[in-house]
């Protein structure tokens, strides 16, 4: 029988995504409410997406990344993103002037991966549960963060990789001081 490892947590993070930064700014804080203490936080990056989203959310998107709480296990990330297309409906109907006035995108960050959660199925993504989907968008190779054919062009920046990398460092810092830093499960 496989033996069952010890499953380290991960950093969770959102990126929270809107033309108007006062609303990125009251989503930033509605995170922080429910999820704890922002522990990383990029500037406001511009949000690439080829035109996909301009019809319901308009142009000169821009997207702000937020790493949040402590961090935790990954099995509750179908949650997360939940959560997060409820709060855009709140937001779409606190500002009903544009049809979409906000996107979140949750994930996590492990010392290996970037994981995005996303109510879209393709090839690349496994399903958890509820509709909701999980990718690896970034991987951590080689002291660097490589990405694949599926990712997203606003992840392949190097902004991304340098909050990835600051959020790998505070978990791996983490690890060292629980006594999680790759132990095997005591049972």
């Amino acid at each position: 029988m496989a033996e069952v490892l010890y499953v380290e947590p991960v950093v969770r993070f959102c990126a929270v995504i809107s033309q108007d930064d006062q609303v990125r700014s009251e989503a930033i804080e509605r995170l922080s409410q429910h999820w704890g203490v922002i522990t990383n936080q990029s500037a406001p990056l511009p949000f690439v997406a080829g035109g996909y989203y301009a019809a319901s959310m308009g142009d000169g998107l821009r997207k702000v990344l937020v790493a949040l709480g402590d961090p935790l296990d990954a099995g509750s990330m179908a949650d997360w993103k939940l959560w997060t297309n409820d709060v855009e409906l709140e937001f779409a109907k606190k500002y009903p002037q544009q049809p979409r006035p906000l996107n979140l995108d949750p994930g996590y960050i492990t010392q290996a991966k970037l994981v995005l959660a996303t109510t879209k199925d393709r090839d690349h993504r496994v399903y958890l549960r509820d509709g909701i989907f999980g990718e690896i968008t970034l991987t951590y190779t080689a002291k660097r963060w490589i990405h694949h054919r599926w990712t997203y062009p606003d992840y392949r920046t190097d902004e991304v990789a340098k909050f990835a990398t600051e959020c790998r460092n505070s978990l791996r810092a983490f690890l060292k001081r629980s006594t999680g830093f790759r132990q095997r499960d005591a049972n």
